[in-house]
């Protein structure tokens, strides 16, 4: 079959790639919102962009808001920014078929997560990417995130997966530090590591990790490219001092359910029209706003 767009094979996916908020406003996707976010990010450098992830509460949305979601976000990008849309599930033919339906637009590549709540074996995680980077021609970065899907896709999986060409890179929440230093030691040379764990950010690039897809990076933006250019120049000391501030702060904003946190602050900064999430879902607590707004009034004074 003749398909609408053939994306041209990158052999490495790096820097800072922002996870996608999504705006709602009175229980629709607030689409103005949602492009003046990408505007106002790729102006402030941002190396790619993740739609439909978690952060942009993919679960909560129906299949027409979907397709329109990655085609604002392609047509807004228009190209100056690569675009991997989150395309995922625990069902491998529902994913299959999802691609299937996104086909003709021209985005560059798939996050897709491990499969979740039916904790499949090691080796029904191998089949199940390996089917779903056998019914695209993008580029496909696996999504390791135990913590959230109940099931942890090892080194010598992913390694082994990492031998499939269009699986290029992985997104990786591994949650053990260990783990993670040990997949940058034996990951081909090839082959993208972004670290999904926002705290370790400037853990992981500093062992050689080639950037990060950061839910944190809607705030602070600029201290977030700072230390990623710092690390590309090798200044280690420009890189700490970047991110001193960011240690703090990143932890504030998963103290509650993610993305409830950054819709607040993106609210409050009125990059978004409403702070609001769809159920299960609700807002923020008063105590954690108080302490984020106060967060951002010490910042203002300094």
């Amino acid at each position: 079959m003749v398909r609408p767009y053939r994306g041209v094979m990158t052999t490495k996916i790096s820097g800072l790639w922002l996870p996608l908020i999504t705006p709602f406003k009175d229980g629709a996707v607030d689409f103005q919102s949602y492009e003046r976010l990408i505007e106002h990010y790729i102006g402030m450098g941002v190396d790619g962009l993740f739609p439909l992830g978690t952060t942009g509460e993919s679960p909560a949305l129906d299949e027409a808001e979907i397709d329109e979601v990655v085609e604002r976000t392609v047509a807004v990008a228009a190209g100056r920014v690569p675009v991997f849309v989150g395309v995922g599930g625990n069902a491998t033919h529902k994913v299959e078929k999802t691609l299937r339906r996104l086909e003709r637009f021209a985005f560059e590549g798939i996050v897709s997560v491990c499969p979740y709540y039916n904790r499949p074996s090691q080796d029904g995680l191998i089949a199940h990417f390996r089917r779903i980077a056998a019914a695209t021609d993008r580029d496909v970065a696996i999504y390791n995130i135990p913590y959230r899907t109940a099931v942890n896709l090892s080194n010598d999986s992913l390694l082994e997966l990492a031998q499939v060409p269009n699986i290029v890179g992985v997104k990786d929440s591994s949650g053990s530090v260990a783990q993670s230093l040990e997949l940058l030691q034996r990951r081909p040379k090839d082959f993208a590591v972004l670290t999904g764990e926002d705290a370790l950010y400037f853990t992981m690039m500093a062992n050689g990790a080639d950037g990060g897809i950061l839910a944190a990076s809607h705030l602070m933006t600029e201290r977030f490219t700072q230390a990623r250019d710092c690390f590309a120049d090798n200044d280690l000391a420009g890189a700490r001092a970047a991110w001193a501030p960011l240690a703090a702060f990143v932890p504030l904003l998963f103290a509650e359910a993610n993305p409830m946190p950054i819709k607040y602050l993106l609210w409050r900064q009125g990059l978004i029209a409403s702070a609001e999430c769809r159920l299960p879902l609700t807002k923020i607590s008063d105590g954690l706003a108080q302490r984020l707004d106060s967060f951002f009034l010490e910042r203002a004074a300094a």
